[in-house]
């Protein structure tokens, strides 16, 4: 385990080192661009017959499970970091627009795409059951708090984009692993398991669960904080509310994400006006501002040499480009279609749908996600078609969202209303 994290630790280090000085691209994406030319360069070596580089990274990379790493270890401090500086009350103010994208948007969004997959797969002479390919759907669903958040920063969007963008996405994956739970457990015990109220009995569990369970931690930690003014033990008092929560949310079976995305709002907002002084405050936000950055970098490290060991085939490109379409479209129909039929009661900033739609950003949890797949005939097509999806949303979409956000919007940032009130959703 040390050599592991030591190894990669000074692969990432260097890599933002060269980004930084050579390549200037934002810090993720760099380090992910570059881990991908080193991956192939090392499978142009291999072809020559080069293989002893090769041979080592694929050893190294064998050693690490992505799906463990991320979804049991990463996730939980890359969700409470980003929660922790979101406004609550930002928040509430889209509730109704980001709670529609993050549950029913994402249930359209894997029953659309499930089902144009299915079609595709046969057309292409795949034969892959359809709830394989809703399984797809739903991993491939979530826009990924991970990507979107520095993204959508550095792309300049205003704040009330960048909030519905990133709200949606930090509760968004913890719908979409439920769904992508019960589609698993329906294929593995047989597709009659899968009923409305068995769905909806899970969803209440671990949704609901991880709500109560993230609200209670982060009360209780809110209320420790309260009694002292320790910078380092409140600091450590945030870093056990992340590993400890978490973990007794996947004892509870309750959602460990969204469990971690309430307790960090609480922190962020309960706790940082009410329980802590200014030099506790510059302290936590330094800690989570740290941990963020960097196991950002690693993670985006990681996707950039998962290619080396995931078994790519070009004849997978010409399925992953038309579902890349097929994705954008109904990401654009799921936004649109509510948004116009809001804009009698409510405002929006236009351009709205042309920049949510092209801002949710596929990342490393739908990677994890299909990296997770139980070992049937279709496990390798959907690992290597969800990576290719994968890299063309963060290479394509992440890097020409600011250019879209200077394009769409007013340049003096004005709200174009076609309804009757002001509020804003």
């Amino acid at each position: 385990m040390l050599n592991i994290a030591a190894l990669f630790i000074t692969i990432t280090a260097l890599f933002l080192w060269f980004n930084h000085k050579v390549i200037r691209l934002p810090p993720t994406i760099g380090v992910m661009v570059i881990g991908l030319v080193l991956s192939l360069t090392l499978v142009g070596l291999n072809h020559l017959g080069v293989t002893v580089l090769t041979d080592h990274a694929q050893y190294w990379l064998e050693q690490i499970n992505f799906n463990t790493l991320l979804m049991d270890g990463m996730l939980s401090f890359l969700l409470f970091a980003g929660a922790l500086h979101v406004d609550i009350h930002e928040l509430k103010s889209y509730r109704y627009s980001i709670g529609f994208l993050a549950t029913f948007g994402v249930i359209l969004s894997t029953v659309a795409v499930g089902s144009a997959a299915w079609w595709l797969f046969g057309w292409f002479g795949m034969d892959v059951p359809y709830i394989y390919c809703l399984i797809f759907g739903a991993l491939i669903a979530p826009t990924d708090p991970i990507a979107v958040l520095g993204i959508m920063q550095n792309a300049g969007a205003p704040k009330d984009m960048e909030i519905k963008i990133v709200g949606e996405s930090l509760f968004n994956d913890g719908v979409a692993v439920v769904v992508f739970t019960a589609l698993v457990g329906a294929a593995s015990a047989g597709v009659h398991t899968l009923t409305p109220s068995h769905v909806g009995l899970l969803f209440l569990e671990e949704a609901g669960g991880g709500v109560v369970l993230g609200g209670a931690l982060g009360a209780l930690v809110y209320f420790l904080m309260k009694s002292i003014d320790q910078y380092q033990v409140e600091v450590m008092l945030s870093l056990a509310l992340v590993i400890g929560g978490y973990a007794l949310a996947s004892t509870l079976h309750v959602s460990g994400p969204i469990a971690m995305v309430v307790a960090g709002l609480i922190i962020g907002n309960m706790a940082r006006v009410g329980a802590m002084s200014d030099n506790t405050r510059r302290y936590v936000d330094g800690f989570w501002e740290l941990i963020d950055e960097i196991l950002n970098a690693v993670l985006f490290v990681l996707i950039g040499l998962e290619l080396l060991i995931i078994p790519f085939n070009s004849y997978y490109i010409w399925i992953a480009m038309p579902l890349i379409l097929l994705i954008l479209m109904f990401r654009f129909i799921t936004i649109g279609v509510p948004i116009t039929l809001l804009r009698r009661w409510y405002s929006f900033r236009t351009g709205t749908t042309r920049v949510l739609t092209w801002g949710g950003l596929r990342g490393g949890i739908s990677v994890a996600l299909a990296l997770g797949l139980p070992d049937t005939p279709y496990r390798e097509s959907l690992v290597v078609i969800t990576y290719i999806i994968v890299l063309f949303s963060i290479l394509v979409q992440g890097l020409t969202i600011g250019k879209l956000v200077s394009a769409v919007l007013p340049e003096d940032g004005s709200v174009k209303s076609s309804g009757t009130t002001r509020h804003h959703s």
